[in-house]
């Protein structure tokens, strides 16, 4: 080979091995594309956290619920929820600032798609206006039907007494609901009949 020949072989040499690299870092840029398109998938995106919140939800320019609570996570994913994993209590108020009920709990989420929240671990409910408080494990609002609803055992207290339930059903706004399978100690009034 003389020195033209050399010169020839090695560009090709060196084109070829450029072509070699440039395949090989396509391949595995294509490899790490798939990578980072994993990571960066709904499952996996971070969940964002507050602490020590206060929020106002307001109907017409009036506030008629305060939302408190230590620490609030919420995750964006496939299915996006805010989760209360060190409880919660909301402060319901009637038009004219009063207020009306508190509902506390010791865990709380929200599917925000779903529009659904659950709290359970020591629910109290305390209803001034009615002068009860009704406690239980579990309750579910359903934002799109309006209704709140429990499917386990409740405890109800009034000036008369405490009442046991196997659950209840009722409207958003706690102003009419009914309770399941009632038991406990009952006292009616004996009126005599003239």
């Amino acid at each position: 080979m003389n020195g033209h020949q050399i010169k020839i072989m090695c560009k090709l040499l060196a084109k070829s091995i450029v072509v070699v690299y440039l395949a090989t870092m396509l391949f595995a840029c294509k490899n790490d594309m798939k990578t980072i398109s994993s990571l960066s998938t709904s499952d996996t995106m971070p969940t964002e956290t507050a602490r020590n919140i206060e929020v106002f939800y307001s109907d017409s320019g009036d506030v008629v619920i305060k939302l408190m609570s230590p620490t609030l996570k919420q995750k964006k994913k496939e299915e996006p929820y805010l989760e209360f994993p060190d409880g919660l209590h909301l402060i319901f108020y009637d038009s004219d600032k009063n207020v009306k009920t508190e509902l506390t709990a010791n865990y709380g989420i929200s599917w925000e798609n779903k529009k659904i929240m659950e709290v359970k671990d020591d629910v109290v409910i305390r209803d001034y206006e009615k002068d009860e408080v009704i406690n239980t494990e579990h309750m579910i609002w359903d934002q799109r039907q309006r209704k709140i609803y429990s499917n386990a055992f409740v405890k109800r207290t009034t000036s008369e007494g405490v009442l046991y339930f196997d659950g209840f059903d009722a409207d958003e706004t706690f102003s009419t609901y009914t309770f399941r399978k009632p038991r406990g100690v009952f006292t009616i009034e004996d009126k005599e009949v003239e």
